[in-house]
């Protein structure tokens, strides 16, 4: 039943009507209904009694159930808070690829009343030295893998506690022993690193239950900081409540409900880490019993493929490129898509012949949405139940409002291009510590400044048009020209720096960098290998063109506009 509200009184405009409700599914609501939880250790409590032994996540050969989530995590949160000290508010830092011991040491950590700090395992030492620097956390946990990484960055910045994970720490014995000894000794993925003082993962599951304390969390207490460029670029952090998630989940699960039932398996192929994948699979699917089968390596495209043969998803959740490097493969379009109901694409563009493709081998579509970290991340979708509009990114969720502005900030005319405002209760509080910086995007009445330019069509509606904050997105993955250029101009034969956006056929786009040198013996390759010390690897520019001067504003800010023009004026032969 439809919730009777007053469609009028809730336009962001009087008068002004949301005509995109009528592409709801049936049973989807114009608003979500009051949280049923105050916190996600609540909901994931809740989750435990509704679907017990269900599996919930799958990885690397063994399965944890519900009742094993819920029951792992009171124990790791016993042991965070009486074996280390740990209290409500302390910030923790995780940093692994999907593998089981994420959502234990998760859902863990937000029992204990910490505030989870989300790493790419990828960051480079300086770029993980950064966010210990802003986020002051009390704990960090780091696969092995990325241990010797870590331990340079603890060496600037240390953390009083620091807890080490292999691969296969949540399997049973004696799989354990041989998925961490090939990643050790057969395939040498472990670098050497020491760290004395570290604690084995596997002493975390060692905690007593009856000793665990309820924070008594609220909806407003802060469940996340996910570090995000945000409109400048640099280190800055979406502070993302508990409330936030819950409401972001309840927001776009009605879409995923209308086409999948209860315990779906659903891939997870994108890193838990990054904000989609987080609401989507770790807290969205698991919402309605979903199990998630966790993918470590998306790369190895030859695993995935055996992977989706063997589980036979309900589900994907994916990037545009991924999709792509899948039916690349010979294999894939052999596979048995008769129990695929829904393909989920984020993070990135979908390309129109990326989604044709798709669904030309798999018989069905791939459905675009559109969100951002700042907004937990999920603003609108296209609906499950009707064919995508491609090059769309569909309607907004419920108790969603939005808006397209002028730089004046009024209402452009419809179908005029102009930047995406969004209000709703996914909408961050702020950025971490930095006021200034919040204020540039968050208004007075509560309204987000995306920084997209986007147009909305009669009906509903809305495309992306542009980039205001001239983010270049590789593989799903934000990367601000700001940070590549900051790092450039710390080599000290670089004058001057510009960083865009160029296509490419595998990442959709990647960076590029013009340089001024200071040096006339700077080369590419010397300038590459500088920067690959201090880029995480999708974040490095793939080419890097020198010029004598770049086209500046008239008060001499790099004006990247030129460099694209100049880029575009090139003959492509």
């Amino acid at each position: 039943m439809t919730n009777p509200i007053n469609r009028q009184t809730l336009d962001p405009v009087a008068g002004e009507q949301r005509p995109w409700y009528e592409f709801y599914p049936p049973g989807v609501d114009r608003v979500i209904e009051p949280l049923a939880d105050a916190s996600l250790s609540d909901f994931a409590r809740r989750k435990a009694r509704e679907y017990g032994d269900s599996p919930a996540f799958s990885n690397l050969g063994g399965t944890l159930s519900f009742n094993d989530i819920d029951a792992l995590a009171t124990r790791v949160a016993s042991y965070l808070q009486n074996e280390l000290g740990l209290e409500r508010g302390d910030r923790i830092v995780l940093q692994m690829p999907n593998l089981l011991q994420y959502p234990v040491a998760l859902y863990g950590a937000l029992r204990a009343g910490l505030i989870v700090v989300n790493a790419n395992p990828l960051y480079t030492a300086g770029e993980l030295a950064a966010v210990i620097e802003d986020a002051q956390p009390r704990a960090i946990v780091v696969l092995a893998n990325f241990a010797a990484v870590a331990q340079k960055a603890l060496a600037q910045q240390p953390v009083e506690h620091v807890i080490v994970t292999q691969a296969g720490d949540m399997l049973s014995q004696p799989k354990r022993s041989i998925v961490n000894t090939v990643a050790k000794r057969v395939k040498k993925m472990v670098p050497a690193y020491d760290l004395p003082a570290a604690v084995a993962f596997r002493s975390l599951l060692t905690g007593k239950p009856s000793a665990w304390k309820d924070p008594e969390l609220t909806p407003d207490d802060t469940a996340f900081l996910q570090y995000t460029g945000g409109t400048t670029g640099g280190t800055k952090a979406a502070v993302l409540s508990h409330g936030n998630l819950l409401a972001n989940q309840a927001q776009f699960i009605g879409q995923m409900r209308a086409v999948l039932d209860d315990g779906a398996v659903v891939i997870a192929a994108l890193p838990l880490y990054h904000v989609f994948a987080l609401t989507v699979n770790c807290i969205g699917f698991y919402g309605f019993g979903g199990h998630n089968v966790l993918i470590t390596n998306p790369r190895d495209i030859p695993a995935f493929v055996k992977t989706l043969d063997s589980t036979k998803p309900a589900a994907l959740v994916l990037v545009s490129t991924l999709a792509g490097a899948l039916m690349e493969n010979p294999g894939f379009a052999k596979l048995d898509f008769s129990g695929l109901r829904i393909s989920v694409a984020g993070g990135m563009a979908l390309r129109s012949s990326v989604g044709q493709k798709w669904h030309d081998i798999t018989d069905t579509d791939i459905i675009e949405g559109y969100g951002l970290t700042e907004a937990s991340p999920v603003v609108s979708v296209n609906p499950t139940h009707l064919k995508p509009r491609i090059g769309t990114i569909g309607v907004p969720l419920p108790s969603t409002d939005i808006k397209i502005v002028g730089d004046d900030g009024q209402l452009v005319a419809l179908g005029e291009p102009g930047e995406l405002a969004v209000r709703g209760p996914q909408v961050m509080q702020g950025y971490w510590n930095k006021p200034e910086e919040s204020a540039k995007v968050l208004t007075d009445d509560g309204w987000l400044l995306t920084g997209d330019i986007a147009t909305q069509t009669e009906d509903g509606y809305l495309s992306i048009v542009d980039r205001k904050k001239e983010i270049i997105v590789v593989s799903g993955f934000n990367v601000y020209p700001g940070d590549i250029e900051d790092a450039a101009m710390l080599h000290p034969k670089v004058l001057e720096a510009g960083a865009i956006p160029v296509a490419d056929e595998h990442a959709g786009e990647v960076p590029k960098l013009f340089v001024v040198k200071r040096d006339d013996s700077l080369t590419v390759d010397e300038l590459k290998a500088f920067l690959k010390e201090r880029l995480t690897g999708y974040k490095r520019p793939r080419q890097i063109e020198f010029l004598d001067e770049l086209p500046k504003t008239n008060v001499g800010k790099v004006l990247r506009r030129g460099l694209r023009e100049l880029e575009e004026s090139r003959d492509p032969s």
